[in-house]
C-alpha cells in the first residue's frame, strides 16, 4: 500500500526514467486509440501513469536536497531534461486535451465532485501549457521550460555551495553572551595553538545563533554580510529567469508572469493582490516604527549605539525581548528537546484529530531519519518521514514534500506519504538537539502541510491531499497549526524538561505566549516587502540593476529599516527563483487570513473542541483540492474570511 524508501541503482536513475517514460508513451497511445473514451477507461489510467512516474522521481530529487553530493547533482542533471521535455510534450498534447474536453462535456451530469474537479484542473493546465498553440510556439515553450529547470537547479546549487563554503572563527571574548548549548555545538580546539575556539557558518542554526547573541558588532556584521552576499553569480541567473518567465507568459497570452501566476490561484487579479498587500502594509507601518524605536532606545541606553543597523537588529531585539518579557532562550530550550517535542506534537494531533503516529523501522537516506505510520482507528492511512537535523549536505530551510498521493480508483489503491525536512541543531552522543521555540513553530508549520496531504479522504490522486489546492491557499493548514504552538494547554502536553521531565512552569508559558506578538508589525512589514518585490518583479522585465532598483524603491515605500547597500537579498531568494513561489510569495499572507479566522473559531469554542476539530479535519484537510478553498472555508466557518482577524491575532489592530 505504501512503498519503502529505496532507490535501486541510483547512478543509473536516468536510464530507468527513460524506460518509464517510454512505457508511459506507449500506454498513452493505447488510451488515445480507444473508440469510446470515459472517465474510467481514460482519465483514471492517465492519472495512474503520472503517479507511477512521480513515485519514482520524487525520491531522486529529494535525495539531491537532503544528501547533496556530486553524484546526486549528476543524477539530478541527467533526469531533469528528460522529465522537463516529457512533461512539456505531454502537457502540449492537444489530443489528450480534446479527449478531456469531450469526456467533461459528455459525462458532466454523471461525474462526482472530485472527478469534475480533476477534469476542470487538467483542462485548465493543458491550456496554460500551450496545447492550443502552433508548433513553433510549442517548441519554444519546451525550450523555455527546460532552461528554467536548469536555471532553477543552478540557482539552488550556487546557494548551497556558498552556504557551505564560508565559516567564521571566534575567540572566547567574541562569544561571551551565547547560550551554552550554542557554544557547545560551535566549540573546537585549534590543532595549531591548542586554544579553544568557536566556528560559525551560514547554516541557519549557526547563523541565527551569532546574529542574535554575538556580542561583537564587527563579527555580527561579518556574518551578516557573508549571508546576504551569498552566490553573487545568481544575479545574472535572475535576469535570465525573469526574461524566460516573461516570454513564457507572453506566449500563453498573458501581459506578464504575475498575471499568468494568479490564473490558478484564489486571487482574481493583479490589482487585488497589490491592494491586499498594501492594505496590510499601511495597517502595520506605524506599529513597525514604534517597535523599531524601542530597539533604538535600548541600543543607545546599553551601548550608546545611535543608529541600529540590520546586523544589530536581532541582537538588540533579543535584549529588548528579555527586558519586556524576561524570556531567556537558554532557559526554554531544555523543555523543547527534539524527540520529546515530536512525541508531544503527535500526542496533540491524536487528541485533536484522532490520528495516531506509530514509529516503524525502515531504512532511509540517513540514520537520524524517523518513519511513522499514521493510524485512524487502528487502520493505516498514511506514512511520514521526519528528517529534522541540519547537515552540510542538506539544503537550508524547512519544507514538506509529498511522495505518494492517496487514491482508490478502479481497483488502483494507494495510501499517501510525505517527507518533513527541517534544519534543527544536530544531536550527538553527548549533546541532545534542543530547540528554540521558533523551531517548534517551524515543526508545527511543516506538520500542518503534512497532515493536509496525509489526512485526505479524496480518492482521485490529482485532487487528493495538497494536489489541486490553489497555491495562495496551500499555506492555510500549515499556518493554522502554528497557532497551537503558542497555546498553553498544548504546550503543557510536550514542553517538559528533557532531564527532570518537569512541565514548563505556568509563568514561563505565559511569558512565551505574551511574547508571540513581539515585533509582529516589523515581521509583517518584512513579509510584505518580500511579497511586493516578488509580485512587482514578475510584472515587469528588468536587468540585474533593475532588480536592485525595484527592491530599493519598495524598501523606501514599505520598510522602516534600510539594509546596507551591499545587501543582495535577492540572490538568495530561493522561494521565487528556484522554488514554487514565483509571483506567489503573497500567498503566505493571503493564506494567513484564512488560518487566523479559522483559529479564532477554536479560541471562541475551545482549543480541543472535538466537533470543531473533526469538522476542520474532514472539510479543510479531508477534501484536499477537490473543491476551491474559499468554498471549503465557508463550509467550515459558515462565513467568508476577514483580514481583520489576522491583524487582531498579530496585535496590529485591537
Amino acid at each position: 500500500m505504501i512503498d519503502k524508501f529505496e532507490i535501486k541503482d541510483f547512478a543509473n536513475s536516468a536510464k530507468e526514467l527513460e524506460k518509464i517514460i517510454q512505457i508511459n508513451k506507449k500506454e498513452l497511445e493505447e488510451l488515445l486509440s480507444l473508440e469510446d473514451k470515459t472517465y474510467e477507461n481514460f482519465v483514471v489510467p492517465f492519472q495512474i501513469m503520472g503517479e507511477k512516474l512521480e513515485v519514482f522521481l520524487t525520491p531522486i530529487f529529494h535525495l539531491d536536497s537532503v544528501c547533496n553530493s556530486e553524484e546526486t547533482q549528476k543524477v539530478y542533471s541527467e533526469c531533469l531534461p528528460l522529465i522537463s521535455i516529457y512533461g512539456t510534450q505531454l502537457s502540449q498534447n492537444d489530443n489528450i486535451y480534446r479527449c478531456l474536453k469531450d469526456i467533461q462535456s459528455k459525462y458532466k451530469s454523471t461525474l462526482n465532485v472530485e472527478q469534475l474537479k480533476v477534469l476542470e484542473n487538467e483542462i485548465r493546465d493543458f491550456e496554460l501549457s500551450g496545447c492550443q498553440l502552433n508548433v513553433s510556439k510549442k517548441e519554444r515553450l519546451e525550450k523555455i521550460n527546460l532552461e528554467l529547470g536548469e536555471l532553477s537547479k543552478e540557482f539552488s546549487q550556487n546557494l548551497l555551495d556558498a552556504t557551505n563554503a564560508w565559516e567564521m572563527i571566534c575567540t572566547e571574548d567574541e562569544v561571551k553572551e551565547l547560550p551554552s548549548s550554542d557554544l557547545e555545538s560551535s566549540k573546537f580546539t585549534d590543532e595549531k595553538t591548542n586554544e579553544v575556539k568557536y566556528k560559525f557558518t551560514l547554516q541557519m542554526p549557526s547563523y541565527i545563533s551569532y546574529i542574535t547573541y554575538g556580542n561583537s558588532s564587527a563579527r555580527r556584521e561579518e556574518i551578516y554580510k557573508a549571508y546576504c552576499t551569498r552566490a553573487p553569480q545568481n544575479g545574472k541567473l535572475i535576469e535570465q529567469i525573469l526574461k524566460l518567465k516573461n516570454e513564457k507568459a507572453n506566449i500563453l497570452g498573458f501581459d506578464n508572469y504575475s498575471a499568468y501566476s494568479i490564473s490558478t490561484k484564489m486571487a482574481k487579479s493583479e490589482d487585488e493582490v497589490i491592494s491586499f498587500l498594501e492594505k496590510i502594509a499601511n495597517a502595520s507601518k506605524d506599529g513597525a516604527i514604534v517597535e523599531l524605536n524601542e530597539v533604538k532606545e535600548l541600543a543607545f541606553k546599553l551601548d550608546g549605539v545611535k543608529d541600529v543597523n540590520s546586523f544589530d537588529l536581532a541582537y538588540y531585539s533579543e535584549k529588548l525581548k528579555n527586558e519586556k518579557y524576561s524570556i531567556d532562550e537558554e532557559y526554554y530550550k531544555p523543555y523543547f528537546e527534539q524527540n520529546s517535542t515530536v512525541d508531544g506534537l503527535f500526542d496533540f494531533l491524536y487528541k485533536i484529530f484522532g490520528i495516531k503516529f506509530e514509529q516503524i523501522v525502515e531504512k532511509t537516506w540517513n540514520e537520524k531519519v524517523k518513519v511513522y505510520n499514521l493510524l485512524k482507528e487502528d487502520d493505516i492511512v498514511g506514512k511520514i518521514y521526519l528528517d529534522l537535523e541540519a547537515r552540510e549536505e542538506k539544503r537550508g530551510g524547512a519544507w514538506m514534500h509529498n511522495w505518494h498521493n492517496n487514491y482508490d480508483v478502479c481497483g488502483n489503491v494507494q495510501l499517501p506519504s510525505a517527507y518533513v525536512v527541517c534544519n534543527f541543531p544536530a544531536s550527538s552522543k553527548t549533546q541532545e538537539s534542543l530547540l528554540r521555540h521558533s523551531d517548534v513553530v517551524t515543526l508545527f508549520h511543516e506538520m500542518g502541510h503534512a497532515i493536509h496531504h496525509l489526512f485526505t479522504n479524496v480518492k482521485e490522486p490529482l485532487v487528493s491531499g495538497i494536489n489541486g489546492v490553489a497555491w495562495d491557499t496551500v499555506e492555510f493548514p500549515s499556518q493554522f497549526l502554528e497557532y497551537f504552538s503558542y497555546e498553553k494547554k498544548v504546550l503543557e502536553i510536550f514542553a517538559k524538561h528533557y532531564k527532570t521531565k518537569e512541565v514548563l512552569p505556568s509563568e514561563a508559558i505565559d511569558k512565551l505566549i505574551k511574547s508571540r506578538n513581539f515585533q509582529s508589525a516589523l515581521t509583517t512589514i518584512r513579509q510584505i516587502e518580500f511579497a511586493l518585490f516578488d509580485f512587482r518583479l514578475y510584472q515587469t522585465l528588468v536587468d540585474e540593476k533593475g532588480v536592485q532598483d525595484l527592491l530599493d524603491n519598495i524598501r523606501k515605500d514599505v520598510s522602516v529599516i534600510v539594509p546596507p547597500s551591499y545587501n543582495k537579498f535577492q540572490n538568495g531568494f530561493a522561494h521565487i527563483f528556484s522554488g514554487g513561489y514565483s509571483a506567489g510569495y503573497y500567498s503566505y499572507k493571503w493564506a494567513e487570513v484564512l488560518s487566523a479566522d479559522a483559529f479564532y473559531l477554536f479560541k471562541e469554542n475551545g482549543i480541543f473542541n472535538e466537533e470543531l476539530a473533526f469538522k476542520y479535519r474532514d472539510i479543510i484537510l479531508g477534501k484536499g483540492g477537490s473543491m476551491d478553498m474559499n468554498q471549503l472555508f465557508f463550509d467550515f466557518a459558515q462565513r467568508d474570511a476577514s483580514v481583520d482577524s489576522l491583524l487582531k491575532i498579530d496585535g496590529i489592530i485591537s
